[in-house]
């Protein structure tokens, strides 16, 4: 089964790929909003932002880590890389802002729900800090819900929780290890 996202609410509709040939054009109807959009089997605009199928954990483009979106029922799993500075943590929406937005339709993630932000320590280390965005929901770290303003400092390996989503963080500073 294969997914196609509507051009104009970004909704999913899921087909059988296994019924049309490599080049045939197929024409969709969003039954969300209606809209009716065509595709090439074949070739595919989302491959770009999903990259592939199986996201390397260790993604580390600017070096400074990554983060990993633990797959469940509302999402596949995906690898954000994260750059100096803040890294805003949110659900994907067309015209999102939100520089680390993954896809779920998970309703329980905001578009801004937190942020991790990426420094350097003076010996030069990095330095990972996380904080909420005045979500719906919160933000939990070991099961534990940050308090309004707080910010923890996170390792490689943490496990912090935004609405029914997990996510892992990766170090840039243990990735050759």
């Amino acid at each position: 089964m294969k997914r196609v996202r509507c051009p104009k609410c970004d909704q999913y509709i899921t087909f059988d790929e296994t019924k049309y040939k490599v080049g045939q054009s197929l024409v969709f109807k969003c039954p969300d909003c209606g809209k009716e959009f065509g595709i090439r089997i074949g070739v595919s605009k989302l491959r770009e932002r999903q990259k592939d199928e199986h996201p390397d954990e260790q993604a580390n483009e600017e070096g400074c880590g990554s983060i990993v979106i633990i797959e469940n029922m509302f999402h596949y799993k995906q690898v954000i890389p994260l750059h100096i500075g803040d890294n805003v943590i949110g659900r994907y929406q067309k015209g999102n802002p939100a520089n680390c937005a993954f896809e779920t339709v998970d309703p329980s993630v905001d578009l801004n729900h937190c942020t991790i932000i990426v420094s350097r320590t003076k010996q030069g280390n990095l330095k990972y800090t996380l904080k909420d965005n005045n979500s719906n929901t919160g933000t939990f770290v070991d099961n534990v819900e940050l308090t309004p303003k707080e910010r923890r400092i996170i390792d490689d390996g943490a496990l912090f929780t935004i609405g029914a989503t997990s996510i892992i963080l990766r170090s840039a500073d243990n990735i050759d290890d």
